[in-house]
C-alpha cells in the first residue's frame, strides 16, 4: 500500500500512520484511501495448467482489468491442501488483502478458521459448505455441463467404454463423473464409464498413466475431472477422443478434442469485489447454472457430427428451461439398488453429500 506523505511534522506524522492502520484493517463502507484494494486468489495449481486454475485466474485477470488501478490482485499458486493454506492465508493478510478467493474444496478448513481470525477480512470458498459472517461460498451446477459433454462422448464411443480419470473421492467429483456417465447414457444406453481415481487434482503424469491404463483396460473415449490436459495429450496420440474439463483446451489435442464443461469465473469475482469495495459485500451460498452464464460447454471439436450437436443443443435448452434435470428418478446405483425414486430431484444439499455411482459406472466411490 503507497504511504501518504506529510510534510507538517512529528504530529501529523503519527496521525497519518494512525490512519493507515485503521484503513488496512477496515473494510466497513466505501474505500477512501488512493491505494489499490487488494484481493487476492490461492490456486491448488500453477495458475497457467490450462485447467480448473487457469481458469479462475481468467476470472482475477477481468477483475483487474475491469477495475483498473481500483484493485491490486495477486494470487498464490501450486498451493497444497494442508497446514500451508493456513500460512498462506495469514501472509496475504498481513500484505494487506481485503479478500480472499479459495479455489479448492481442501482449503474450507483453514478459510473458516481465518474467516473467525480476521473478522474485517471478506473469505471466499469455491465448491465448500460452510458459510459465516464473513465466509461465503460459491460454486455451481457443473454436472449440468458435464451431462453435456458426456452426451459427446456417449455418441463419439465405439466399444461402449469409455474411460474417466478421476481427483478425490469426494462428493463433487462424484456427482460429475454420474452426470458425466448419464450424459453418455443419454445417447448410447450401455455405455459404462470406467474410473481411475489420482488422488491429485493436478498431477499430469499421474493422468496420463490413468489414460493409458484406462485405454489399455478397452476404452476408447477418455474424460477427465483433473486439472490439465495430459489425458488429452495421450488421446491425441492415440487418435482416441477426449472429453476435456474447466476450460477450452483444444489446442491440446487438436483433432481428438470433443468439448467440456467450462466455468466463467470473472463475472462473480467481479460482483463480489466490487461490493467489498463498496462495503456492501455480504455473505452467500451461490450455485450458478448455465442459464446465468456460470457454466457452459467448450466449443465442439471435429469430431462431434452435426447430429450430435443437435441432440446435445436440445438437451442444454431443456436443462435451462427446467424441463429436464438430470439428478431425477429413477436412479439406480452401481448394484442396482434404487436411489433417487420416480418424481424426485435431488437438491443442491443432496448433491454435495453424493457418495454413490450410478449404475454403469466401474470403479469404487471411496477412491
Amino acid at each position: 500500500m503507497k504511504k501518504r506523505r506529510f510534510v507538517l511534522g512529528a504530529l501529523l506524522s503519527m496521525l497519518a500512520a494512525t490512519a493507515l492502520v485503521l484503513t488496512a484493517t477496515s473494510t466497513a463502507g466505501p474505500q477512501a484511501q488512493t491505494a489499490a484494494f487488494k484481493a487476492a486468489w490461492i490456486y491448488v495449481g500453477p495458475h497457467n495448467d490450462a485447467g480448473w486454475s487457469q481458469a479462475h485466474d481468467g476470472g482475477r485477470l477481468h477483475v483487474q482489468k475491469t477495475l483498473g488501478g481500483k484493485v491490486q490482485t495477486t494470487f498464490k499458486e501450486n498451493v497444497p491442501e494442508g497446514p500451508q493454506v493456513a500460512q498462506v492465508i495469514d501472509s496475504l493478510v498481513r500484505d494487506g488483502n481485503k479478500i480472499i478467493f479459495a479455489t479448492s474444496f481442501g482449503y474450507q478448513g483453514a478459510m473458516a478458521a481465518a474467516a473467525k481470525k480476521y473478522p474485517n477480512v471478506y473469505f471466499e470458498q469455491a465448491t465448500g459448505t460452510q458459510t459465516s459472517k464473513n465466509l461465503a461460498q460459491y460454486f455451481g451446477a457443473g454436472e449440468d455441463s458435464i451431462y453435456l459433454s458426456g452426451m459427446a462422448a456417449g455418441a463419439a464411443t465405439k466399444k461402449g467404454v469409455i474411460g474417466y480419470v478421476v481427483p478425490f473421492a469426494i462428493p463433487e467429483v462424484i456427482r460429475h463423473a454420474n452426470a458425466f456417465a448419464l450424459g453418455a447414457q443419454a445417447v448410447n444406453p450401455k455405455a459404462k464409464v470406467k474410473l481411475v481415481w489420482t488422488n491429485s487434482w493436478f498431477d499430469p503424469a499421474k493422468e496420463k498413466k490413468a489414460a493409458e491404463s484406462l485405454v489399455a483396460a478397452g476404452a476408447d473415449v477418455l474424460g477427465q475431472n483433473v486439472d490439465s490436459p495430459a489425458a488429452g495429450q495421450y488421446a491425441q496420440s492415440k487418435g482416441i477422443p477426449w472429453v476435456g474439463y474447466d476450460n477450452d483446451a483444444r489446442k491440446f489435442a487438436p483433432t481428438s478434442w470433443l468439448t467440456a464443461a467450462v466455468y466463467d469465473w470473472g463475472p462473480y469475482y467481479l460482483k463480489r469485489v466490487q461490493a467489498a469495495l463498496a462495503g456492501t459485500w455480504k455473505t452467500v451460498f451461490y450455485y450458478g447454472t448455465i442459464k446465468d452464464g456460470f457454466t457452459d460447454i467448450a466449443p465442439f471439436g471435429p469430431k462431434v457430427s452435426a447430429a450430435t450437436k443437435a441432440a446435445i443443443a436440445k438437451k442444454k435448452a431443456d436443462l435451462i428451461s427446467g424441463k429436464f434435470y438430470e439428478f431425477a428418478g429413477p436412479l439406480y446405483d452401481q448394484s442396482g439398488k434404487l436411489r433417487v425414486p420416480k418424481g424426485k430431484k435431488l437438491t443442491v444439499k443432496e448433491l454435495y453429500a453424493m457418495d454413490w455411482l450410478v449404475k454403469g459406472v466401474i470403479g469404487s466411490a471411496k477412491g
